[in-house]
């Protein structure tokens, strides 16, 4: 197993820098087999990535990762099975937020998941003048205290809700946002007040979709839903187009080439070691399409992007900066960070 280096939640909880998404299990990027979905998570865990980011809206994520915790447990002896992290999100739909509520929904999750508590419970909300929020933070707050979650954290909040939640004494270990050499919205705003308030970024979207790789260098615009053929595709297209447009995505492409070539390893490592490297990053999640048909596994580029001997110079930062300061502002043209998902 190799040595993939940890960071430590607020609350005590240890996860890998390098976690593994499932998102892609969730239908929207094909067809999911969950017998070769369990059977996949193997590789990952025997490579030192036990780390896991799932959701209760992720269809089936939470049981085929229940499914895999309790076979790598009976195969195991003692000690001998790998501690696995799983982090899951409550999103629930708009509504009353009474306690009643939110516990059936960590139950349910559990349920899924096969066990007892949760290591880490990332809360998403839709609509901030809905306030009930600050109900559901209160209630996922309390069953912290009570031992049922070990880290209380968020996903996709900007950083004014970040500040309101945290001035109300709530705890929280970190929050789940967008965040890739297209996309540094987090550097705006976000990272300044995590620093100060020991909150870890988890970021998403860092490879945007697969977009980030030697795949699509020198490669003409994708536009039909053949090319665009998964959710993971059609958002981050979108986003850069929103960033730059293709031509100048072709030209960070090959910056982020050049580096790889430098460092001897592919530009998704470049790209994902770019974002570790960023202040109050603590982990970077790479989707699995675990169970999919036709889906590689990319795990030799996470454990590379991680490596200590992975280290990003000055000129390879200013090269790659040469090109994402020609681009737009996505702080003026979004909004802060999970602006893209609310009105």
């Amino acid at each position: 197993m190799s040595s993939v280096p940890r960071v430590r939640l607020s609350g005590g909880l240890e996860v890998c820098r390098v976690l593994n998404g499932m998102w892609q299990v969730s239908g929207a990027h094909g067809a999911v087999d969950k017998v070769k979905a369990v059977a996949a998570m193997q590789a990952y865990v025997d490579a030192g990535l036990t780390t896991f980011d799932m959701a209760d809206i992720y269809g089936p994520a939470e049981e085929i990762f229940g499914q895999f915790n309790s076979q790598l447990k009976s195969r195991s002896s003692g000690n001998d099975s790998p501690a696995l992290q799983s982090l899951t999100k409550f999103v629930p739909r708009p509504g009353p937020m009474d306690r009643k509520v939110v516990e059936k929904a960590l139950q349910r999750s559990m349920n899924r998941m096969q066990v007892d508590s949760l290591d880490c419970v990332q809360f998403h909300w839709w609509d901030y003048r809905d306030k009930r929020y600050l109900d559901a933070l209160g209630h996922l707050s309390n069953l912290q205290q009570e031992g049922l979650i070990r880290e209380l954290s968020l996903t996709n909040f900007d950083t004014q809700r970040l500040e309101e939640i945290t001035n109300k004494g709530i705890r929280i270990s970190s929050n789940q946002v967008q965040y890739s050499v297209i996309d540094q919205r987090p550097a705006a705003r976000m990272e300044h007040f995590c620093l100060a308030n020991n909150i870890q970024l988890l970021t998403y979207g860092t490879l945007a979709g697969g977009l980030l790789s030697e795949r699509y260098l020198g490669k003409a615009e994708p536009s039909s839903r053949a090319e665009i053929n998964t959710a993971s595709l059609s958002k981050y297209k979108n986003v850069i187009d929103t960033w730059g447009g293709w031509s100048l995505f072709q030209d960070l492409l090959v910056a982020l080439e050049t580096t790889a070539k430098k460092h001897d390893c592919s530009v998704a490592s470049v790209a994902t070691r770019y974002v570790l490297d960023r202040p109050a990053v603590g982990g970077v999640i790479v989707g699995c399409r675990l169970g999919v048909a036709g889906a590689g596994q990319h795990i030799s580029d996470s454990l590379r992007s991680c490596s200590p001997d992975l280290k990003l110079q000055q000129e390879d930062l200013a090269a790659i900066e040469a090109v994402t300061r020609r681009s737009r502002d996505l702080m003026a043209l979004i909004g802060d960070c999970g602006d893209e998902y609310r009105s």
